[in-house]
């Protein structure tokens, strides 16, 4: 195959967002080694996302958002000249799909990757307001447009099939060589029950307040928070650790117990239970809230993991954790597995490179 060119628009700046890099970006080394030619064009640009997430900043996040929309504009001059457009989330985030309909316009071959239900929306004229500003129905003309769409879970899966006849499911894929185990599942230090995310999941984590200082009374423990944000958590005994792409891997391998506590709504059935995933490849045990097809995908109960519906399960089970190092080894060890046969870069390998092949 003679070389092609793909143009990835993307939102945000390479490496820096995890829906960017734990899905299509790892992979670039590979597409260059079967004859793509890449180039990226971030909407955000490096010092937009220094600001972006923090409050304040008002004039710097203006000129931010108006400089990626000059920055989509001549983009769209250029488009002609690749055999494949690849679209992460949308082209401009505000606003009707203008921009998204001149690219499918301008374009030869688009490829549609969406990792969250983005189009969800509540019914209340507030709400649809809100959806039209932040550009939500984007997605779903994106779908439309799109010649093949990547999602990252079944439900997902299902409804973009709706629209478009040629949809690949995908999950969030982990560095198995970055990312290596190195727990000796012993007691003989304080138990760390781990959490990993950002500014928009740490509601999550917070869900589990009572849970944790419930367990706070029984079991002695220490919860590790890594993040991008300010946390508190009373009457937990808690570190707090800032995120980054260069400690990641040490930072989780302090861990002994993940945790992955979701909401039991619509929006979760998006998740493609990315951080259960990034658990279980340091090999460690998860415990996760069992909703949507997307987690039970990724555990089964009692081999690789432990699903929980209330929290009197969750304490139930951080305590047997705790208590049973011998289990968390076996659970962690088939948590690694799992993720070393399903959902590592080297067995998606073969099914990203497909669908760009598919296209040229």
């Amino acid at each position: 195959m003679s070389s092609k060119k793909v143009l990835f628009l993307s939102p945000y700046p390479f490496g820096k967002a995890a829906s960017q890099r734990l899905k299509y970006e790892q992979y670039f080394d590979h597409f260059e080694a079967n004859g793509f030619i890449l180039e990226t064009s971030s909407f955000v640009n490096q010092d937009f996302w220094e600001i972006i997430y923090k409050p304040g900043f008002t004039l710097r996040k203006i000129k931010g958002t108006l400089f990626g929309y000059f920055t989509r504009f001549k983009d769209l001059f250029r488009l002609h000249q690749y055999d494949i457009i690849y679209i992460h989330l949308w082209v401009t985030p505000l606003g009707p799909p203008i921009f998204e309909w001149l690219v499918r316009k301008l374009s030869k071959k688009i490829v549609y990757d969406i990792d969250d239900m983005i189009y969800k929306s509540e019914g209340s004229a507030m709400n649809n307001l809100i959806y039209l500003l932040k550009g939500k129905e984007k997605s779903i003309a994106l779908m439309k447009y799109a010649d093949h769409v990547i999602t990252c879970t079944p439900d997902l899966n299902d409804f973009a099939k709706k629209y478009c006849r040629h949809c690949t499911d995908i999950s969030s894929t982990l560095d198995t060589v970055r990312m290596f185990p190195v727990n000796t599942y012993t007691n003989d230090k304080t138990v760390v029950i781990g959490w990993t995310g950002t500014h928009s999941t740490v509601p999550y984590l917070y869900l589990l307040t009572p849970v944790f200082q419930q367990l706070a009374k029984q079991r002695t423990f220490k919860l590790r928070v890594i993040g991008n944000f300010s946390f508190h958590m009373d009457g937990v005994d808690y570190e707090y650790l800032d995120w980054n792409k260069e400690e990641e891997a040490q930072q989780l391998q302090g861990i002994d117990i993940g945790v992955y506590p979701l909401p039991t709504d619509d929006w979760v059935m998006g998740k493609s239970g990315l951080k259960a995933l990034t658990y279980m490849t340091f090999a460690l045990p998860v415990v996760a809230t069992n909703v949507g097809a997307a987690i039970n995908r990724v555990i089964k109960q009692n081999e690789n993991g432990i699903l929980v519906k209330s929290e009197a399960e969750w304490v139930e089970k951080l305590m047997y954790l705790i208590d049973h190092p011998e289990e968390r080894a076996r659970l962690g060890k088939n948590a690694r597995q799992t993720v070393l046969d399903k959902f590592s870069i080297e067995a998606n390998k073969p099914v990203y490179l497909q669908v760009l092949k598919s296209l040229v």
